[in-house]
């Protein structure tokens, strides 16, 4: 089937075969897959134009809502750390838009700085899996709890995040028994840059900030999945909108988002991100994080390569 906003042909069945499993694996830590399928919709598909950061983006728009209707379901969106995100992430995303169209419009130096966004993700989740103690005490209990049990002893409800305080310095909340602490004003920080970077790449931000919000703010990995793939889904309707915006401003460039496209691998998307998101109680964090960290660098390294090639 041919696309002709991307320029390109595929077989219908790829996008959301390759987008399902994508989606699976990465929405157990938090993370859409958005990160993942630009690089393939670049490297396998062809697909170079600006407008293929917009149609990421409507990727996330579909298949997003499925997860985070699961992690809601079984209690684990921390929606007080979910508003800050959006709120801090938002005005990021405009800036990022501007800068894609604006001076990363050439698909070599694009790659580049693609390559640099891959190889910090990866270093980060990388650092994080060479730390002995990488779960704390309520990851570590609830993993045990689900791996033995499934739901507590007397057959109720696996345990739910508690909001204890909000307040406009910090952000508390109990799971598990165990209480985590953070301030507000660097989480609202973060999630600013985060949606610069996610701007001018297209994945809404989610694969920087759960690494983020688990190896700096020290955060259970089982409480941010929902909080990071909500804040992406919000921050990608605004950056779709905002390259529909800018399209007539660029009659010489592919800016819109290729609608169809994105929607076959939303598709694909929601019902990856509904299983992930189902069976990430039941996977360990770190068993993910290292297949993530392999394909983070070997991609990396690939763009760098294409890059010098020239």
């Amino acid at each position: 089937m041919y696309f002709p906003v991307a320029g390109i042909e595929v077989a219908l069945w790829v996008p959301p075969l390759v987008a399902l499993i994508i989606s699976f694996f990465t929405s157990m830590g938090g993370v859409s897959g958005a990160f993942l399928l630009l690089p393939f919709q670049m490297s396998f598909l062809g697909y170079t134009h600006p407008s293929v950061s917009a149609t990421n983006q409507v990727f996330n728009i579909v298949a997003i809502p499925s997860g985070v209707y699961r992690y809601w379901k079984e209690g684990r969106m921390v929606w007080p750390l979910t508003a800050l995100v959006v709120i801090g992430t938002l005005p990021g995303v405009f800036i990022g838009a501007v800068i894609r169209v604006a001076w990363l419009p050439d698909a070599r130096h694009f790659k580049v700085f693609a390559a640099c966004v891959l190889f910090y993700i990866g270093i980060r989740m990388a650092r994080d899996l060479f730390k002995k103690n990488q779960a704390n005490t309520s990851e570590q209990r609830f993993q045990e709890l689900v791996r033995n049990h499934g739901t507590n002893a007397g057959g109720e409800p696996l345990p739910a995040v508690t909001a204890v305080q909000v307040s406009l310095k910090r952000l508390s909340y109990t799971f598990y028994g165990e209480r985590s602490d953070v301030s507000m004003i660097g989480i609202a920080s973060l999630s600013f840059i985060v949606g610069i970077v996610g701007g001018v790449y297209g994945i809404g931000g989610g694969s920087i900030i759960a690494p983020f919000f688990v190896s700096v703010f020290g955060l259970p990995v089982y409480t941010v999945a929902g909080a990071a793939l909500m804040g992406t889904f919000v921050t990608s309707v605004a950056g779709v909108v905002f390259y529909q915006i800018l399209a007539p401003f660029y009659p010489e460039m592919s800016v819109a988002p290729d609608w169809l496209l994105g929607f076959l691998f939303g598709l694909g998307g929601m019902a990856g991100m509904y299983l992930g998101a189902r069976c990430q109680k039941f996977v360990p964090a770190k068993a993910i994080k290292w297949l993530l960290s392999a394909i983070l660098f070997f991609t990396a390294v690939k763009y760098i390569v294409d890059f010098f090639r020239v």
